[in-house]
């Protein structure tokens, strides 16, 4: 993961964790990685690469900082250093607000694949990620995804899950079908305060357990085969006997290494730190750095240091202690190394385990796995009309003691709806339900 603008970036979003990362670069004011040095890296990690096909991952702070000429200049260099019948991928993230035409002219010509920072609606998404001044960015993200879409890009749309966010689970997931988006991934904000308090804008893990649940159980009846949900494919991948792609799900990490502006190599985006710094690309390629001892002990201690609740939790196999940079709390026992979303991710995979299971079944019989939509459809539509049955001013269904107006029905999406009430009918279904098809290191994602 190439970081050529280094931690730089145009916002200011209350949660991000990489923009005082300007702290490791005292020497003068950041600029973007020097031509010298990215011809260095383009060299060095092809080499490095088994290939046939090479995956340059861009991210940041933000990378289109680094400005369209770097980014062409990039691609030249890998064309010139390419073996013959290799190629390479390229997938960039980014917070959307630079975006024009330019811009997504040159990476549909390229083929790259384009990662969105977005949280949802205005409402969700304008308290946390903001200008430098503090104002609102939604509009401009948005304008970034229609530009992106018109010129042929589907984004792989990165959405936080925040303690404000969390409280929205539905409204967040139909925005992103009203808008076409087709490959979604939920990243959790957990942060620490200076005193290393857990930080008011992180999610709980119970609001995190509920999130997922509430649009699991939306997504797994009705939008399948439309829109493609990060941790629920890899959850499908796992619980069909495949090692997980996602390396918070996975048994090891330590694959995505870092590599900064200054070519700095880290052990991961998450741990840019003087301790898990491994060395510069002057005395050190990125294939070396990777089958170091060091990263190698990083990688694995992922497994190593799991507490003994967690190697005995019936849900291990898809969790494997979520990411290590969470793993700060203790068991109730008091053995440190607890990630501090177990709950919330016990929840979800103890919820989804049964829909899993039949997924699987499909799969294993040659058949679609979302043929679960339509069993679902077939096995509730008794419950689906007794709800439908009710009219606004009746008693919820829920047996909340509400009218329906005022609790459920807001809530409410029948069978073969849209994405809710007003929202409309997304005018592509491109995606088909299946494994995920982006490279395995676009997959990975980082809150920015």
């Amino acid at each position: 993961m190439a970081k050529p603008a280094g931690p730089l970036c145009n916002l200011d979003c209350h949660y991000c964790y990489y923009l005082g990362k300007s702290a490791l670069f005292p020497e003068g004011p950041i600029r973007r990685m020097p031509d010298e040095l990215l011809e260095r890296y383009v060299r060095t990690y092809i080499a490095s690469s088994p290939g046939p096909l090479v995956h340059f991952e861009w991210h940041g702070g933000e990378p289109l900082l680094a400005g369209l000429d770097f980014f062409r200049r990039a691609v030249e260099l890998q064309k010139h250093y390419l073996p013959p019948g290799w190629g390479c991928v390229n997938s960039i993230q980014t917070n959307g607000t630079l975006l024009d035409a330019q811009w997504c002219s040159f990476f549909a010509e390229q083929t790259f694949h384009v990662g969105l920072s977005l949280d949802g609606p205005a409402s969700v998404h304008d308290p946390s990620r903001v200008t430098k001044g503090g104002g609102p960015t939604h509009q401009r993200v948005l304008r970034g995804l229609r530009l992106l879409q018109e010129h042929g890009i589907d984004p792989d749309v990165l959405c936080t899950v925040n303690a404000h966010s969390a409280a929205h689970p539905l409204e967040t997931y139909r925005f992103f079908l009203r808008h076409d988006v087709t490959w979604l991934q939920f990243i959790p904000i957990v942060r620490h305060t200076r005193n290393g308090e857990v930080s008011e804008d992180s999610v709980t893990p119970e609001a995190l357990g509920t999130f997922l649940c509430t649009i699991f159980d939306e997504w797994v009846r009705h939008d399948m085969a439309r829109i493609s949900i990060q941790t629920f494919l890899e959850s499908l991948r796992v619980w069909s006997g495949q090692p997980s792609i996602l390396c918070v799900m996975a048994e090891t990490c330590g694959h995505v290494l870092v590599v900064e502006h200054d070519g700095s190599l880290y052990s991961c985006d998450h741990f840019v730190d003087p301790e898990h710094r491994l060395g510069t690309l002057e005395d050190l390629s990125p294939g070396d750095a990777a089958g170091s001892a060091r990263q190698i002990e990083f990688g694995n201690s992922k497994r190593d240091s799991l507490p003994s609740q967690c190697r005995t939790c019936p849900v291990l196999f898809a969790c494997n202690g979520g990411c290590p940079k969470d793993r700060f709390a203790t068991t109730p026992d008091g053995e440190p190394g607890l990630n501090y979303l177990c709950a919330g991710y016990r929840a979800f995979y103890q919820h989804i385990t049964p829909y899993m299971e039949r997924m699987v079944a499909h799969m294993r019989s040659g058949r679609n796995p979302s043929l679960l939509m339509e069993e679902l459809k077939r096995q509730e539509g008794p419950e689906e009309r007794r709800w439908a049955a009710t009219s606004r001013n009746d008693p919820c269904p829920c047996g909340s003691g509400r009218k329906f107006k005022t609790c459920c029905l807001p809530l409410r999406r029948p069978y073969g709806a849209g994405a809710g009430a007003g929202a409309g009918v997304p005018s592509r279904y491109r995606t088909r339900f299946g494994p995920p098809e982006r490279p395995a290191n676009r997959i990975r994602g980082a809150a920015r």
